[in-house]
């Protein structure tokens, strides 16, 4: 968890990809060391399918050179274009997702997938920050997103370092707000999509759906097309990472004399599950916010990396 977010993850594991590359033996082991670390660096998080997208891209693109010495600018040039082409895309799910934001709007999210979690930009903060830099006044309901509290800790943060209205709200206060009328629009990002259009991302999100859903506002999806696994036909063949139960027994934060602690929060010898990640079916999603434009679920294989 030193690098999470999708699009930071991918750009990260086609980083270290080149880096095998640059380290690799210049013997008869060459190829075994680069088998050995893309294997490596595949099982480090294996729900973030751009992960495995960012690797494949250093991959294919070495194995296109005549020699060892090819090889490796190829991987560093491709590593470099996992990266870049990672923060183009975010710029451009900003554009079109602030398309669907009107001003007054009242917007929620869950987990961090803005500027931390991906090479710029983000993903579902990306409308945001463009629709506020457009004079647009919206206001951000900020899920906390336990058990690591990415929403309170790092989106809460983003937004108020862009000076975006907000406030941070228990997990299980959003399907409150939505009931009330007080939530228009639900944008969350991911980390996998399948080719049905069924959606993995943060514990909790298919909550949020599901209240979305029933109170009748969008729910939309916001990810670069490198995040769609073509290889998964649906949500049931997403691998759901599953992390330790410590997550949820223990809490970390600043005291008030100003020191960074850990507290137990649940009784001790009480065990803690902690799936990282839900799925949430295509059925109760209005649209995903790609780099390509805003499409319906039905829509993922039309632009799924090939």
């Amino acid at each position: 968890m030193i690098v999470r977010g999708a699009g930071a993850i991918g750009a990260t594991g086609a980083a270290g990809m080149a880096q095998a590359f640059l380290e690799a033996p210049d013997d008869d082991t060459f190829q075994n060391y680069i088998d050995t670390a893309a294997h490596t660096l595949r099982n480090t998080r294996p729900t973030a399918q751009n992960l495995f997208y960012g690797i494949q891209k250093v991959l294919l693109a070495a194995k296109e050179a005549s020699n060892r010495t090819q090889a490796r600018q190829k991987a560093v040039l491709a590593a470099q274009g996992v990266a870049d082409e990672d923060a183009e895309a975010c710029q451009k799910i900003g554009a079109f997702g602030a398309q669907v934001i009107s001003s007054g709007m009242k917007i929620s999210t869950h987990c961090n997938a803005g500027w931390l979690a991906f090479v710029d930009w983000g993903s579902a903060i990306s409308p945001i920050y463009t629709a506020h830099r457009s004079g647009k006044e919206v206001f951000v309901f900020v899920d906390e997103t336990r058990p690591r509290g990415q929403g309170a800790r790092l989106t809460a943060w983003e937004l108020a370092q862009e000076g975006v209205p907000h406030a941070v709200i228990a997990d299980n206060a959003t399907g409150h707000y939505i009931k009330e009328g007080q939530i228009d629009m639900v944008i969350v990002g991911s980390d996998r999509i399948a080719m049905n259009g069924d959606v993995a991302n943060k514990i909790g999100t298919y909550t949020s759906a599901l209240a979305a859903k029933a109170k009748g506002i969008p729910f939309y999806v916001a990810a670069p097309t490198a995040t769609i696994d073509p290889d998964c036909p649906s949500g049931s063949a997403i691998p759901i990472e599953e992390r330790s139960g410590d997550e949820v027994r223990y809490t970390w934060g600043w005291s008030d004399s100003g020191e960074f602690i850990r507290v137990r929060t649940v009784p001790e010898g009480s065990p803690a599950r902690n799936p990282a990640f839900d799925v949430t079916p295509a059925s109760l999603i209005t649209g995903i916010i790609t780099e390509k434009g805003i499409i319906s679920p039905s829509e993922v294989p039309t632009v799924a990396p090939s």
